[in-house]
């Protein structure tokens, strides 16, 4: 699936659009044990309510691709002859996708699958404390799409799907409140309240604008720590690694291999993120039609040796690189960008600007005979622009407080009436 393609299913999500047949759910408590199943018919609920679980399922579509939102496929499983694996359309018995089809085909009207798939999460999904467990059920009557990209009105094809929703149920906080009944202020009624999509999925998914039921969507909310235990248990599919994990298992390489955490290896994993952008602009015309750009070998060793590291240290995080990355989980260079290294770059730069320029204006006060240590109570005037007077800001350099002052090349600024 591809960034439009769930753009495409999430903006139909809204009580104006919505198609959306049927709702199943299962409230699990911190023992494992279903406190309660229900199901609806999904558009006789009332608006509030429906507004409150269109925003979950929402949720279970939002994210990146690559990091909150993943692929998984199906593995090919024995007993299928070749004849029937060519139609490419039979799912193996016995398997958690043939639930999941069991799920779809009945339109969650079959209330022994729907219990067994609860059965299923509670037994494989690790959480600790209360959660709820929702199904959806929708068909999409999916538009044709004329040359200009615009929709058509008749449809050839229509999406049968699932969407699954699993949300933690927390006790609210304890506190003070209006007790109406009363006519004071009292203790609060704690109540326990859904909270926002931890995990979901959306079966089959929905790849060229039509069912592939080799395939799944996964949401995690927590993409540093996803649960691959539900993704390979329970829905039976071998997990991958988010976007998160590629970005931490390659700075601990390069943390690895240059040595303990020090001021010196934060500024060398600075640098490799500013290599790696400069890789990103410089090669942006060999991404893929999807606008990937994937990190081999060789843009490794160049990026590690632009940023200082040295052969016999870029040599081992190669090896480490090759052995974590297999050629299916083999990261994009967007993949490995840190937002907010980059954001400390863009610091850095400005800072060494800063300094740049004190090391400058010092150097021209010396050459006009005008040494700052030398002459602590000369008079300093600067003539700018008064519009430019509300951008004069102080900020440190090298842990001294300086004003920083914009000036162009007509603005003057003179030290005991000599002109810099």
């Amino acid at each position: 699936m591809n960034k439009k393609e769930i753009t495409e299913l999430k903006r139909r999500l809204k009580k104006e659009s919505c198609t959306i047949t049927r709702l199943c759910g299962c409230y699990v408590n911190s023992s494992k044990e279903k406190v309660t199943e229900f199901a609806e018919t999904f558009l006789t609920i009332e608006d509030e309510e429906l507004h409150k679980y269109l925003d979950i399922a929402s949720k279970s579509l939002s994210g990146t691709l690559g990091n909150n939102l993943i692929e998984l496929t199906f593995p090919e499983k024995e007993g299928i002859s070749p004849e029937d694996a060519l139609r490419g359309d039979i799912i193996p018995e016995g398997g958690a996708q043939e639930l999941l089809q069991k799920l779809r085909e009945s339109r969650l009207t079959d209330e022994g699958a729907v219990s067994d798939f609860f059965n299923e999460v509670i037994n494989t999904y690790d959480f600790l404390g209360n959660y709820l467990i929702l199904l959806f059920h929708d068909a999409y009557d999916v538009p044709m799409k004329g040359t200009d990209g615009f929709g058509l009105d008749d449809s050839e094809v229509v999406y049968d799907y699932i969407l699954c929703a699993i949300c933690p149920v927390n006790l609210s906080k304890a506190g003070l409140g209006y007790r109406e009944e009363e006519n004071r202020i009292g203790v609060r009624i704690r109540d326990w309240v859904v909270g926002p999509t931890d995990s979901g999925f959306l079966y089959p998914a929905f790849t060229d604008r039509s069912a592939d039921i080799h395939h799944i969507l996964v949401y995690t909310k927590n993409a540093g720590d996803p649960h691959k235990e539900f993704w390979e248990n329970g829905l039976g599919c071998p997990s991958r690694y988010t976007a998160t994990e590629k970005r931490t298992a390659f700075t601990g390489m390069i943390t690895s291999a240059i040595g303990a955490d020090s001021e010196e290896t934060k500024n060398t994993l600075l640098d490799v993120q500013q290599n790696l952008n400069d890789y990103i602009l410089a090669e942006e015309d060999s991404a893929d039609e999807d606008g990937n750009l994937y990190v081999d070998e060789k843009a490794v060793e160049t990026i590690l040796g632009n940023s200082g590291l040295s052969d016999s240290e870029t040599e081992k995080v190669v090896g480490k690189f090759n052995e974590f990355f297999t050629k299916e989980e083999r990261p994009t260079a967007t993949d490995l960008i840190d937002t907010k290294a980059m954001r400390e770059n863009e610091a850095r730069a400005e800072n060494k600007a800063l300094k740049d320029r004190v090391v400058d204006l010092t150097s021209r006060l010396e050459d006009a005979g005008l040494s700052p240590s030398k002459n602590q109570n000369a008079d300093i005037v600067v003539k700018v622009d008064p519009e430019k007077a509300k951008d004069i800001s102080d900020t440190f350099v090298e842990g001294k407080r300086c004003l920083v002052i914009p000036i162009d090349d007509d603005d003057t600024a003179m030290v005991n009436g000599t002109l810099l």
